[in-house]
């Protein structure tokens, strides 16, 4: 891993917790802020967590952009899976280097990068889509985040059939999880898992239905409340906002009939 930044790579400048910036380091480029602008060539050589300031005076950090920074500020169209629940996705579905995924609806990328930065340098991601602009979106956010030699792009309906077979696990994040029950049943090897991302308890109802019909074992579903605590001398407490519900989890695993 490179130590010090060099021309066309990505860097995220930290102002403070709330404010960030995802620029590419380029020649003769200004970043313009509310804090002043920056000159972007001037990071060329820096080591990264350097500290550079605009010409207003205020002070940035020059981060090397991780999985989480890109996934909130890559290019997209459709709402994003929070960190907070693909942590938990990619937790419980047991996948690590080596593994093969077959991950839908693409959208954006966000799930299918994280996956392919915990399955790489060995493993493989199958990423599903039917909208070919969301395809394409998803193509230049892998490249930009490093992972696309990891995932296999695939335009298909997943609700209709999956051509992998012998995977260590199904990932969704799909209106119609359930429809997809039975091709993962086929597609995944013995006690591989499934998982799925569903935003309202009705789809997951219609999913616990589907997997126990087709021979899937240890169900479960919870879901992931997050809350940043203020941290400060005589004043730390939990902050007024935080990020509750997002979606329901539901995973199983499959039993050989």
């Amino acid at each position: 891993m490179k130590g010090r930044i060099q021309e066309n790579d990505d860097v995220l400048l930290y102002l403070d917790k709330r404010r960030s910036y995802l620029v590419k380091v380029e020649k003769g480029k200004k970043l313009h802020t509310h804090k002043g602008f920056i000159n972007i060539e001037d990071l060329l050589g820096k080591e990264y967590g350097a500290r550079i300031q605009s010409n207003k005076g205020a002070e940035f950090i020059a981060f090397r952009p991780t999985i989480r920074d890109y996934i909130f500020k890559i290019s997209r169209k459709t709402q994003i899976i929070y960190p907070k629940d693909i942590a938990l996705i990619i937790f419980f579905s047991g996948i690590g280097p080596g593994s093969r995924v077959v991950e839908g609806g693409t959208g954006a990328g966000a799930l299918a990068a994280a996956i392919a930065s915990y399955v790489k340098p060995y493993g493989r991601v199958y990423s599903y889509e039917v909208r070919e602009e969301f395809l394409e979106i998803a193509a230049k956010n892998f490249k930009r985040m490093g992972v696309a030699d990891y995932i296999e792009l695939k335009k298909g309906d997943l609700t209709e059939k999956i051509e992998e077979k012998c995977v260590d696990a199904v990932i969704l994040d799909l209106a119609t999880p359930w429809l997809v029950v039975p091709h993962a049943y086929e597609a995944l090897k013995g006690s591989g898992v499934f998982v799925s991302f569903s935003p309202t308890i009705d789809q997951v109802v219609k999913t616990k239905e589907a997997l126990i019909e087709s021979g899937f074992a240890g169900i479960e579903t919870f879901e992931s409340l997050f809350r940043r605590m203020q941290v400060e001398k005589g004043r730390t407490r939990p902050e007024t906002l935080m990020t509750g519900h997002t979606g329901y989890i539901t995973i199983a695993r499959k039993a050989m009939i």
